[in-house]
C-alpha cells in the first residue's frame, strides 16, 4: 500500500498556564497507508487530540516531522494541498454545522474552495448519499439527532473530496443508536477506499481497524493489529485502558485456568470457543 501520512520522531510541547515547559507528543513514528483503517487509543491526555491535529496541519511540529503524501506539514507553501488531502471531524457535531439548512452546510467547504456552482450540486448529492442523509438534505440541523449531525458533518469533508478522514473520537458526545450510525458510516467509506484515522475512547470501535496505535503520555507505547493489542490485557490495563468485553472475559477464565485462546477479542469468537 501507498504511504500517506508519516510522522519522524514528531514532538510538540507548549508552554503551561504557568509557564512551565509541556510535552504532548515526543519521538513519534507511525506511517498511514492509503485505504487503511487505523486506531488511535489512550487515557485522557495521552497524546490522542494533539496526534490527530498534526495529521493535517492544524498544529505544527516543535520537532520532528509530519509528512502527508511526503509533503511537511510545517512548509506553508503545502499547506493548501495538506488541507485538501486529510479532512477532520471532531467530537461535537454541533460546532462543526454553520448553515440553516442540512445540504447548504455540506456545500459550505466546496464554495469556500472556489469550486464551480454545477460541481458543488454534485458534490453534495453525493456527499449526503455516502452518509445515508440524503432524505433530509433540507432539514434544518437542529432538527436532526447527534448521530445524523455527525454524519452530516462526515459528508461536509467528503464534499471536499479528501483522500483520508480524521475523526476525533466522533461518537464521544452521541447516545448508542448515534454510535452506531457514526461507525457505520465510517466503516462503509472505508470499505469503499477512504483512508480512515480513527481516535476514540470506546475499545470496541477500535476492533473495526486495520491496525491500533496505543499512545500513553505523550509516547507510542505500542501498536498492531486489534488482535495483537487487544490480546495483551494485563499492558492495557497497565496502561489505565479497558479492554473490548470479550478479550477481558476471555483474559479473566485464562486466570482461573480455563484454556481460552489470548486470541479472543470479539464476541463472536469467545462464543464459538465458550458454546462450541
Amino acid at each position: 500500500m501507498k504511504e500517506l501520512i508519516k510522522t519522524v520522531n514528531l514532538g510538540h510541547g507548549y508552554f503551561g498556564a504557568d509557564g512551565a515547559r509541556v510535552t504532548a507528543l515526543e519521538n513519534i513514528n507511525i506511517t498511514v497507508h492509503t485505504g487503511e483503517f487505523v486506531a488511535i487509543i489512550g487515557t485522557n491526555g495521552s497524546g490522542k487530540s494533539t496526534l490527530a491535529k498534526h495529521l493535517n496541519a492544524l498544529l505544527l511540529p516543535t520537532s520532528g516531522q509530519c509528512l502527508v503524501n511526503g509533503q511537511p506539514t510545517d512548509k506553508v507553501e503545502y499547506l493548501w494541498q495538506i488541507r485538501q488531502t486529510v479532512g477532520m471531524v471532531f467530537q461535537n457535531p454541533d460546532n462543526q454545522l454553520v448553515a440553516a439548512v442540512v445540504e447548504e452546510d455540506v456545500a459550505f467547504g466546496p464554495e469556500n474552495l472556489g469550486i464551480e456552482p454545477r460541481e458543488i450540486v454534485r458534490r453534495v448529492k453525493e456527499a449526503l448519499e455516502l452518509v445515508g442523509m440524503s432524505d433530509y438534505r433540507l432539514y434544518p440541523p437542529h432538527r436532526l439527532s447527534g448521530g445524523q449531525k455527525q454524519r452530516v458533518a462526515i459528508a461536509g469533508m467528503l464534499a471536499m473530496r479528501p483522500k483520508c478522514l480524521v475523526l476525533d473520537e466522533p461518537t464521544a458526545m452521541l447516545d448508542p443508536i448515534g454510535r452506531r450510525e457514526v461507525l457505520d458510516t465510517v466503516r462503509n467509506l472505508n470499505h469503499q477506499g477512504m483512508t480512515i484515522v480513527y481516535i476514540t475512547h470506546a475499545m470496541e470501535e477500535a476492533l473495526n481497524a486495520d491496525r491500533v496505535i496505543v499512545l500513553d503520555q505523550g509516547i507510542l507505547a505500542f501498536q498492531g493489529t486489534p488482535a495483537e493489542v487487544f490480546s495483551q490485557v494485563d499492558r492495557l490495563k497497565d496502561l489505565g485502558l479497558d479492554v473490548p468485553i470479550a478479550a477481558d472475559i476471555a483474559w479473566r477464565l485464562r486466570g482461573n485456568g480455563l484454556a481460552v485462546p489470548q486470541s479472543i477479542i470479539t464476541n463472536e469468537a469467545l462464543a464459538v470457543v465458550l458454546c462450541p
